[in-house]
């Protein structure tokens, strides 16, 4: 890397996902880059292109996004925080900034990136958690799909995880590096770190892992995942609600590169 850049500046973002069409600017609909970069624009009077470190899907939060963009305004740096809050609508919140090096690709130099799911096992809704967890209310296995959630830990392709309409890369093999299913009282987690992610994967995911906890899909059909190789496999996919992005990791937290303000 470069020295650090007086003017390339990295947010640590967090969003309640429920009313955007997902982090990407579209053609349509308010997505989180398009709050913040009319923010930026009310904070520095200039037209200010983000980039984001993941792309997160209509529905999904956030608790650590990345998002970088070039500074050319004369507002001091710590003032960049308090000033985009004051901008950006409730449901969004920059909580640190940090300068980072030119060359510094907050999307391309991610490492790995954490994202949980959250699924409310009871037989009775809950409206503090319908926002942000997918409700099952049949009994689920949660010992099994811990099982079958460590069969994705290590490199595989996994295109059997992702969406049958996705537009992929060059490759869909992917790289895990933790994967598991926990539980506490009626609340299951699902967390898994990975270098990047298929479209839909973490989605078509924990659907397949919630057919083996109703006992509807054996260890060894999940397995089997891994080899069938066709798209749209796993599933069916659950509701973006549930879903967090936790974390974006780096060969070095941001916050070394410049104290966060």
């Amino acid at each position: 890397m470069t020295g650090i850049s007086k003017s390339k500046l990295a947010l640590i973002i967090e969003y309640d996902g429920t009313r955007f069409c997902g982090s990407q600017r579209q053609g349509k609909g308010v997505t989180v880059q398009s709050e913040l970069e009319l923010a930026l624009q009310k904070l520095t009077g200039a037209a200010i292109r983000v980039n984001l470190s993941s792309r997160t899907d209509a529905g999904v939060s956030a608790l650590g996004q990345v998002a970088s963009f070039r500074n050319a305004s004369t507002v001091p740096l710590e003032k960049v925080v308090k000033g985009l809050n004051h901008y950006l609508p409730e449901d969004i919140a920059v909580q640190a900034v940090c300068r980072i090096p030119d060359d510094l690709d907050v999307r391309r130099h991610a490492v790995s990136r954490e994202y949980r799911y959250r699924i409310w096992n009871s037989p009775m809704p809950s409206p503090v958690m319908e926002r942000h967890a997918h409700l099952v209310s049949g009994a689920l296995d949660e010992g099994l799909m811990d099982t079958a959630a460590r069969m994705l830990i290590g490199t595989h392709d996994l295109v059997s995880f992702a969406s049958r309409m996705a537009k992929f890369e060059k490759t869909t093999v992917r790289s895990v590096h933790e994967a598991g299913v926990s539980r506490e009282g009626k609340e299951i987690l699902f967390r898994i770190v990975a270098g990047s992610f298929l479209p839909h994967q973490v989605r078509n995911t924990v659907g397949a892992l919630i057919r083996v906890g109703r006992g509807k899909m054996t260890l060894e059909e999940f397995g089997e995942l891994l080899e069938t190789k066709i798209p749209g496999t796993a599933g069916p996919a659950v509701p973006g609600r549930g879903l967090c992005l936790v974390r974006i990791n780096y060969l070095r937290d941001l916050g070394d590169y410049n104290e966060n303000l």
